[in-house]
Formats: structure tokens, sequence, C-alpha cells
């Protein structure tokens, strides 16, 4: 390619970019030659009277926020409140400078006119989001209902608030809504099949905050764990266990399984189990279990506790004692029932109460005199259970 050539190429674009720029600054095409002179004193006219509308909208923006600093105690407005109200000056402020600047720089005024309703939609959704939270609070407060509950409503309400302010806003630019929706629902229905395991959790979600079966803090026990409920999500259940291990089961299985909640209620009962010999006297035995009980201060004193023989067995008399204690003990269960096992042997060896064990013993006859040698072991020896305490040393 010529040289010639390839010089009137690259002037030719650079001539289009100078008009493109010229266009872009407001210059007319009709015009017989660029006119950059008379453009920057346009362009500086027009920057000089955005910079005094913003000056003067800055102006009411700060005498506002004056005005609510000093009439803040008069009129009783919380923190909370007053973060509103600044945040809604601040938002009227913006969108105020935003359509000052689109005025001066020739937009259209169907355009100009459409921004000012869309922004006055998105201050209201944005209101009415900002309040929600506080509403809902109350209103769940009023019936009881728990925090678990008031997060899922927070959380569904939020979306609704968004997709309502998109629409509102995208209408008043002519976007066809119900055509956008009718599309959303389609993709959604698609979605839904292809994540059925995850709406089939998010369902289950719902219906255990709504049941409130178990809340979160609650001791449960589901399946093959056991721990306290930390967090109950849309999809998921987290349990914290005694290892401080965070189990995390879907909804839909803690739906559709036992749960045992532990701390439902106001104190809940245990019980061990310990033996002591046939010979050893059963109301001693009692006595001490049951000072032991009292002397354990994670057992209550009401309802009482209770130490009954369970079953007289082959090798002793069996105890089930049984004890009381409040939810906020129930993780600890395992190191109060082996204090107290550990408690109850002690004062069992105090008192001379005996633990038997299991042991066999050989009863051979004594009026028969065998030769060592040729002595029938098998045919005279008798293997009887029997009852010995145990003592130290065996």
């Amino acid at each position: 390619m010529p040289i010639a050539s390839v010089t009137d190429f690259f002037e030719e674009i650079v001539r289009d970019l100078h008009t493109s720029l010229y266009l872009a600054l407001g210059g007319s095409i009709d015009e017989e030659s660029l006119n950059w002179s008379s453009q920057a004193v346009e362009l500086a006219s027009t920057g000089i009277k955005i910079l005094i509308l913003l000056a003067v909208l800055g102006f009411f923006y700060w005498l506002a926020n004056y005005i609510l600093r000093q009439s803040q105690a008069k009129i009783r407005l919380n923190e909370r409140r007053t973060k509103i109200v600044r945040s809604v000056l601040r938002y009227v402020w913006i969108v105020a400078s935003l359509i000052a600047i689109m005025s001066q720089i020739n937009f259209e005024p169907e355009t100009i006119k459409a921004t000012a309703k869309a922004s006055t939609w998105a201050g209201i959704y944005y209101v009415l989001w900002a309040s929600s939270g506080q509403i809902i609070h109350r209103v769940l407060q009023h019936y009881g209902l728990n925090a678990s509950i008031e997060q899922l409503l927070k959380n569904i309400l939020s979306v609704l608030l968004l997709v309502l302010g998109l629409a509102s806003v995208m209408a008043q630019f002519g976007f066809d809504i119900v055509s956008l929706v009718a599309g959303l629902g389609i993709v959604g229905l698609a979605v839904g099949f292809a994540a059925q395991s995850t709406l089939a959790n998010f369902i289950a979600g719902i219906t255990i905050l709504l049941e409130q079966s178990f809340q979160v803090g609650d001791w449960i026990h589901i399946n093959d764990n056991e721990g306290r409920v930390v967090l109950i999500a849309l999809r998921t259940t987290h349990i914290l266990t005694r290892d401080n291990i965070t189990v995390i089961i879907p909804n839909s299985n803690v739906a559709s399984s036992e749960v045992i909640n532990l701390t439902s209620k106001n104190f809940i009962r245990f019980d061990i189990r310990v033996r002591i010999a046939f010979e050893d006297d059963i109301e001693t035995a009692r006595k001490e279990i049951l000072q032991v009980l009292s002397n354990t201060d994670a057992v209550l004193n009401r309802p009482e506790t209770s130490a009954t023989v369970a079953e007289i067995g082959e090798y002793g008399v069996f105890f089930i004692v049984r004890f009381w204690v409040k939810p906020a003990a129930v993780a600890r269960i395992p190191k109060i029932k082996e204090v107290l096992q550990e408690e109850i042997k002690i004062a069992f060896d105090a008192a001379n109460i005996s633990t038997p064990y299991p042991h066999m013993r050989l009863l051979m006859p004594k009026d028969v005199d065998y030769p060592i040698a040729t002595k029938p072991f098998a045919t005279t020896t008798q293997i009887v259970p029997e009852e010995l305490p145990l003592t130290k040393g065996e």
C-alpha cells in the first residue's frame, strides 16, 4: 500500500474524531467550519451555570442538616430516625443535583421528567425498606415470635421491596414490566425444576421457623447429632456439639426426622445407675446417694431427686438415681454424671458400702480325699456366682 494512502487513511480518522468531539460538545454539523471558540464559551457558560446550581443546592442541603441538628432534641428524634432523615436529605440533594446537571447539558425534557419520577419512586421504596425492619420487630415482639422468623420476614420483605422498586423505576423509562415479570417467572420455573432439593430445604426452613419446634439456643437431639442450635437458615440448620464442632443439617432432613428438644421446658430429668452388694443396707446407700445429689450445685432441689431400687440382679442391687437440672446445664450433662458417679463411689467407700463385681468361686467337697494326681476336678468342682466387696488391691 502506498505511503500517501496510509497517510490519508489516518487523516480521515482524525477528522472524524474531531467532528464527533465537536458534535458531542453541542456544535452543529450544518456549520461550514468548526467554531471551537464559540463552543468553548458555551461550554464554560454551561459549566458556570452547573456550579451555581450545585452551590445553591449544597447550601440548602447544609441548611436542612443544620436545622435538623438544632431541632433534634425538640422533636425527640432518636438516633435511628435521625439517620433515616439525613439519608433522605442526602438522597434529595443528590437527585436534585443530577436533574440540575441534566437540564443544562441538553437532555430531552421527557428523559429529565422520567428521571425525576424514577428517583421519587426509588426514594419512597428506600424509606419503606429502612423503616420495615423496625415495624416487623415491633409486630413480632407484640405476638411473641422469635428472632429467626423476624430475620426471615425481613429478608422476604427486602427482596419484595427491591423487586417492586426496580419495576417502578424501570416503568418510568418505558420498559414493559408485564413482559419482564412474565420472563422472570419462566426463568424462575426453570430454575425451580433444576434446584428441587434447594427449594425443598427452603420450604422446610420456613416451616421450621413458623412451627417453632425449636429455636436458636435450644439443645436438641436429631438423628445421631446432639448440640445447641446456633443458626436456623433458610436452607440449613447449624448445631454446635459439645466438642465445639458445627454440624450443618439440611432443613429437609430436619423436617422429616425425629427431633428431641431437651431445653423446651424449665427443667429436665436425667438418671444414672449405681450398684451395691446384697449384704449392704439399702436405706444407708440411698441416704448417701441423696446426700451427694444435694451437695451438687447443678442438681435442683425441686423437683425432688430420687434413688430407688431398679433391679435385684445377679451381682448386686441396682439403684436408678434420678435428678433434675436447668436447661443451661444440659450441655454439661456427661460431666455432671461423671462427677456424680465419682462422688457416690467416694461416699460408699466412706460408709463401708461395697461395690460388687462379677467373679467366680470354686467349691470343692471337703469329705473326700482324692489323690493329687487323680483328683477329679471336672466332676466335683462347682462354679458359683458370689458377691464380694470390691476392696483396694484386688
